[in-house]
């Protein structure tokens, strides 16, 4: 069972994960707004998959991922972004996130893309 966090700064987008993942391997632990919000969750929950937005006001999830990376280097982290902007989810990627999802997506596609994340 893995423990899901849900970091996003639009509600819409939360809830649409939330209905998504399979609750067969994922129990959602927490849900951030912000990338500090994210940190103090992912100190306190301790989950092991985040999907992570990186588009949010204070701290930006480039930053985020980098932080909660330094913490804990075996979490997986699927970006979610409406950035087609393939120089950012790769960035992204180096920083440590381990895969990557572009809005708008289907239930089916994020699901697939949270399974891959998982599989070794």
């Amino acid at each position: 069972m893995y423990k899901l966090m849900i970091v996003d700064d639009s509600n819409i987008i939360r809830n649409r994960i939330q209905r998504a993942y399979d609750s067969g391997s994922f129990k959602m632990v927490a849900t951030a707004v912000s990338g500090q919000d994210a940190i103090q969750k992912f100190q306190e929950h301790r989950p092991n998959v985040i999907t992570m937005d990186l588009t949010m006001p204070q701290m930006d999830g480039l930053e985020c991922i980098e932080k909660i990376v330094s913490i804990d280097p075996d979490v997986r982290i699927l970006v979610v972004s409406a950035l087609s902007d393939k120089a950012t989810g790769i960035q992204a990627l180096s920083l440590g996130a381990s895969g990557f999802l572009c809005k708008p997506f289907s239930e089916e596609e994020l699901v697939e893309a949270l399974n891959e994340l998982v599989q070794d």
